[in-house]
C-alpha cells in the first residue's frame, strides 16, 4: 500500500488530513508548529509511527517559522518545539522517541559544522532517514506477520494500523497486505472502532483500496463471529509496548484479547521497535489519553446523547502481556516471556548499531 500520510516536498509538510476520510483524500500543509501540534492533538495525522514522523518534520517547520540567527538559537529553537510538540498526544511513545532522537541529532550537529544552513540541512537529513527507516521496519514487519496468516484465514482488526497510520505501509495491516501480495486468500474483519471509527473510515478504505476482502463490521460484533468461527487471529497495532510487554492500544482493544483467549485464538500485536518504552517495566506505568467528551455525545456533528451527560472517554486501554501470543517486531516475533525476549532483541539491537 502506497499510501503516505506524511510528506515531505521541497522543504514542506504536508500531511493527508485523516479526518476528512473516507469521502474526501485531502493533503494539506502544516506551515507552522501549532498548525503540527493542532493536526496531532485533532487527529488529522494519527498512528503511533506516522505521529512520530510527523514530529520530525515538525521540528524543521518551527526553524523555519523562528528563523533562529546561529546555531545556539537554533538549539534552543528545536528544544522549544519539541517541548510544545510533546504536550499534544501522552500515549504514542513515537512521538516522544522522535522528538529525542531529533534533539539529539541537532546537539550533534552542533559540534560538528559552525554553519547554521549546513546544521539546518543535517537535520533534515535526520528526519528524512527517520521516516525511511520506519517504511523499511514496516515492509519487515509485514514480512514477518504474513508468515502468522493462514490461507482461508479470517483476521480481525482493530482501529487504524495501516499506511495511514505509519510512514508508508502500516504495522498490523503490512502483514495483510504481504500476504494478499502473496497471492493468499483470506478475509478481514474490521472492527469500526468507536467513538471516532477509524476502523470503518480508514482500515475498511485502506483494505478496500489494496484489493483486499475486508468485512466491517460493530465493535459489539467482535465476540459473535469469534464464536461462529470466522476468526483465526486477531492482529493489531499499538501506541506504547512496557518492558514485560504490556501494550497500549486503541481503547477496546483489551476487550477484543479477553475474547479472542476465551474463544482460543491468538491475538497478535505488529509494532517497531520504537514502540516500545523498556524504561517502563509494565503497563500499569503508560499515561493514557483522555479525549473529550464531545466525541462520544456526538457524531460528526450531531448529538446521540442527552446534554449534559457524564463521560468517561480514555483513548487507549492496556492489554495485558499474558494476553498475547506473539509481537511482531521488525526483528522477528517476540514471544513469552516477553521480558526475556524484548531485553534480547534491544540488547541484540544495540549490537547490531
Amino acid at each position: 500500500m502506497h499510501l503516505t500520510p506524511v510528506t515531505w516536498r521541497d522543504g514542506q509538510l504536508f500531511i493527508i488530513d485523516q479526518t476528512l476520510l473516507p469521502s474526501e483524500c485531502r493533503e494539506i500543509r502544516l506551515a507552522s508548529l501549532e498548525a503540527v501540534r493542532e493536526a496531532i492533538c485533532a487527529l488529522r495525522v494519527r498512528g503511533a509511527p506516522a505521529i512520530g514522523v510527523c514530529a520530525a518534520f515538525g521540528l524543521l517547520v518551527a526553524l523555519e517559522e523562528m528563523r533562529p540567527a546561529d546555531i545556539a538559537a537554533g538549539l534552543q529553537a528545536v528544544d522549544t518545539a519539541a517541548g510544545r510538540l510533546e504536550t499534544s498526544r501522552p500515549t504514542a511513545v513515537n512521538l516522544f522517541w522522535a522528538l529525542r532522537r531529533m534533539r539529539h541529532a541537532a546537539r550533534a550537529f552542533a559540534g560538528q559544522t559552525g554553519s547554521l544552513r549546513d546544521w539546518r540541512d543535517r537535520l533534515e537529513r535526520e528526519a528524512c532517514a527517520l521516516r525511511d527507516e520506519d517504511t523499511a521496519y514496516c515492509q519487515r514487519i509485514g514480512d514477518y506477520g504474513a508468515t502468522l496468516i493462514p490461507e482461508g484465514a479470517g483476521v480481525l482488526t482493530h482501529c487504524n494500523a495501516g499506511a495511514l497510520a505509519t510512514s508508508a505501509y502500516g504495522t498490523a495491516l503490512a502483514a495483510l497486505y504481504r500476504a494478499h501480495e502473496s497471492g493468499r486468500a483470506f478475509r478481514v474483519y474490521a472492527d469500526e472502532t468507536r467513538p471516532l471509527l477509524q476502523g470503518a473510515r480508514l482500515t475498511a478504505w485502506e483494505l478496500r483500496q489494496a484489493g483486499i476482502d475486508v468485512t466491517l463490521i460493530c465493535d459489539n460484533t467482535a465476540a459473535q463471529v469469534m464464536r461462529e468461527g470466522r476468526v483465526q487471529l486477531v492482529i493489531t497495532g499499538a501506541d506504547r509496548i512496557a518492558a514485560n510487554g504490556d501494550t497500549a492500544n486503541k481503547i477496546g482493544t483489551y476487550g477484543l484479547a479477553v475474547l479472542a483467549h476465551a474463544h482460543g485464538i491468538p491475538f497478535y500485536v505488529a509494532a517497531p521497535l520504537s514502540t516500545f518504552d523498556v524504561e517502563l517495566p509494565h503497563g500499569d506505568g503508560i499515561p493514557i489519553e483522555q479525549r473529550p467528551g464531545e466525541e462520544v455525545t456526538h457524531t460528526f456533528g450531531r448529538a446521540t446523547a442527552p446534554e449534559g451527560v457524564a463521560v468517561y472517554n480514555p483513548a487507549f486501554d492496556v492489554t495485558p502481556a499474558h494476553l498475547i501470543a506473539g509481537i511482531v517486531t521488525e526483528r522477528g516475533i517476540l514471544k513469552p516471556p516477553y521480558e526475556e525476549a524484548i531485553r534480547n532483541c534491544f540488547e541484540n539491537h544495540a549490537e547490531a548499531t
